[in-house]
């Protein structure tokens, strides 16, 4: 295959999601990983991670750390795209606040929610095994990732500053993507936890918090 042909195969998978492109989406490509090294040699391809790469020439995605690293998760699937069927790797967390817009986290680590068990050689990154409903995932620059309000329990859950989580709820409330009820009821199991008698009034605590009418 020529370069021309391998620069043809990747640059359409790479046009739908953020210009990256996997090892495994390039095998499926029929590029091999020797034709994916001479490409990096020859400043075609930048190297992101183990097995994820940019095409050269093509901007850095504001999120691109995050979406390299669902990808590197998830290498044979495509960005961007909708099969219906249920996520397998969830964005969550302070990364899932980033995606949203929400809050000012500091990223130390990157989370993912998993139905089962998944292993990683990156240490920046946590994998949760749970299984989510389908109203508690949403698509953030084409990842599926936790909605607003779970994003904003998980912060709780995580014990992440309740001041900096009630930044977070702010924005999403200003963002005009927070639903109130559905926040209460994923607070619900930890309002004990946190001295609230529920998860309405932990709610509101944060809406007070962040300014916000209750």
């Amino acid at each position: 295959m020529s370069f021309a042909d391998v620069t043809r195969r990747l640059g359409a998978i790479a046009e739908i999601q953020w210009g990256l492109v996997t090892t495994a989406q390039a095998a499926e490509a029929g590029v091999t990983r020797l034709q994916l090294s001479r490409m990096a040699r020859a400043g075609a391809l930048e190297r992101l991670a183990h097995g994820t790469y940019r095409l050269a020439g093509v901007p850095s995605h504001e999120h691109e750390e995050i979406l390299a690293a669902w990808l590197g998760l998830e290498p044979t699937k495509t960005g961007q795209s909708s099969t219906g069927q249920q996520p397998r790797v969830v964005v969550a967390g302070a990364a899932a606040a980033r995606l949203h817009g929400i809050g000012d986290l500091w990223l130390d680590r990157l989370d993912f929610i998993a139905p089962t068990r998944r292993s990683t050689r990156r240490e920046d990154i946590r994998i949760r095994i749970r299984n989510l409903a389908s109203d508690e995932i949403t698509t953030v620059d084409g990842v599926p990732t936790l909605t607003a309000a779970r994003t904003i329990a998980d912060l709780v859950e995580s014990w992440t500053d309740l001041s900096l989580v009630a930044d977070a709820t702010r924005d999403a409330v200003d963002r005009g993507i927070l639903n109130r009820d559905r926040l209460a009821d994923h607070l619900e199991h930890l309002a004990h936890r946190d001295n609230f008698d529920s998860g309405a009034d932990l709610r509101d605590h944060l809406l007070d918090v962040a300014g916000v009418p209750t």
